[in-house]
């Protein structure tokens, strides 16, 4: 079914009203729902049971990376923080980076280079830094909003270019798919194809010039640092969370140690290493472990454990029902052949030389509006391969495009599920924090266009 430029409507409803409405579920759902509309009227289908099939559909996808894998990450990603904020590991912590860390600068940096020790999956890196930094950043005054900035642009930014990642391991499996890499081989040619990923260099650099001072602040980065310097005040609005984390210790004859801290997140980055960087068996590794860990440890009582764990789960439910319906989003982008559209929109009118920014714009954008990226891989790489290898363009320049673009998919969109997930873990809105860091993205984004048309001449 060619349903032309009509494609573009649902991720253009949802910007425009998560603008005005300031909050990205809502938005969300009127989204999808003319998605649905727009396809019962080509079909003929009912749009509502259509809707509501779909929903099952996306909450049961039990592949890798789908939303049951996501609901099961992220949860017990919450349990894991809530037992180590409770045992008052994350706290000790805190204390003890706060004797290292005297300033303001100081601090930013610390979350920057936090960001790039954790650099296997970029949920674990967002949620992880955040959470331990918050305490630090708040002692100098620093807004949530730059913590947030700093902390999602060391996420998939970092993860992208990076040579074990989920995001590698995932994007690998993707190239022999589409035939860039030969079977078996997918690895191989992802560390060939990391030189050409210029999206994740310069992120990642230009975040780290800012955290140091080397570049000044401006816009509301700049203006949030004013405000929580003169008021105090460290976020703009009030953070919308579904549940709240108990920070009360829970055995107050056993006072939090760093080693409470520590042992958890190496035992959650070692197993996740050790199960071929698989995030889900490494969580799963890591929450029994610690739960053990502190029942030997007397850190908490079996029942003040086991509620702490639900406690956890309960604070990501906000985030993960916003997770869902970006999913749902994807869907209907997928179904009305918005990256199919797009492609065939622009590629009629380039040069071989200009085929690598062009991927690298056009699937941003997209990446952008629908939240996507993984699924923008899936779909993309096996259109963009043999297209290059048509226009003798090169393959591994081009494929390194169009995971530049799930990249700052990641960074920019302001429902995806990083933005999502480091608003949660700093506790600030998601909305402003999209919005003060989006001038930032732009300016990674337009050294990362130059790169790909020096590079599309040269290479």
């Amino acid at each position: 079914m060619d349903y032309g430029a009509l494609c573009l409507l649902p991720p253009l409803i949802v910007i425009v009203m998560s603008i005005f409405l300031r909050s990205a579920f809502e938005a969300l759902v009127a989204g999808c729902l003319a998605g649905f509309i727009i396809i019962s009227i080509y079909t003929g289908s009912n749009f509502f049971t259509d809707f509501v099939d779909s929903i099952l559909k996306t909450i049961g996808d039990t592949s890798n990376g789908g939303s049951v894998w996501v609901i099961l990450v992220c949860g017990l990603y919450g349990s894991l923080i809530a037992l180590m904020v409770r045992s008052g590991g994350l706290l000790k912590f805190g204390e003890w980076a706060l004797q290292y860390i005297k300033t303001r600068k100081a601090a930013l940096l610390g979350t920057w280079f936090v960001g790039l020790l954790i650099f296997l999956d970029d949920y674990l890196s967002v949620l992880t830094t955040g959470l331990s930094m918050r305490k630090i950043t708040d002692a100098f005054k620093v807004p949530r909003e730059k913590l947030a900035y700093i902390v999602n642009a060391t996420a998939a930014a970092w993860c992208v270019i990076a040579p074990i990642s989920t995001w590698t391991i995932y994007t690998s499996a993707m190239l022999v798919i589409a035939k860039a890499s030969p079977e078996g081989q997918g690895l191989q040619t992802y560390w060939k194809m990391i030189p050409f990923i210029c999206y994740g260099y310069i992120a990642v650099i230009i975040s780290g010039l800012f955290a140091s001072g080397i570049l000044p602040w401006f816009g509301k980065l700049k203006k949030a640092g004013e405000r929580a310097e003169a008021t105090g005040v460290l976020t703009a609005s009030t953070f919308r969370a579904s549940g709240f984390i108990d920070v009360r210790p829970m055995n107050k004859n056993n006072p939090g140690k760093l080693l409470y801290f520590v042992l958890p997140m190496a035992v959650a980055i070692t197993a996740t290493v050790f199960f071929n960087i698989d995030a889900l068996k490494g969580v799963i590794i890591a929450v029994a472990f610690t739960f053990l860990y502190y029942l030997v440890a007397r850190v908490g009582s079996f029942q003040q454990l086991n509620e702490t764990m639900f406690s956890g789960v309960n604070s990501m439910v906000v985030a993960l029902s916003v997770l869902m319906m970006s999913f749902l989003l994807k869907e209907i982008n997928q179904r009305m052949g918005l990256t199919e559209y797009v492609l065939q929109s622009v590629t009629p009118y380039v040069s071989k030389e200009m085929l690598p920014v062009t991927v690298f714009v056009s699937l941003a954008l997209i990446s952008v509006t629908t939240a996507s990226s993984w699924g923008l891989y899936a779909v993309a790489l096996p259109l963009i391969v043999p297209l290059a290898q048509h226009l003798d363009s090169n393959v591994l320049l081009n494929c390194g495009a169009v995971v530049s673009a799930g990249a700052v998919g990641s960074n920019a969109c302001p429902f995806g599920d990083a933005t999502i997930l480091t608003s949660q873990s700093c506790e600030s809105n998601a909305l402003d924090n999209s919005y003060a860091q989006l001038p930032y993205v732009a300016i990674v984004f337009a050294l990362s266009c130059m790169m790909y048309i020096i590079l599309g001449y040269t290479i």
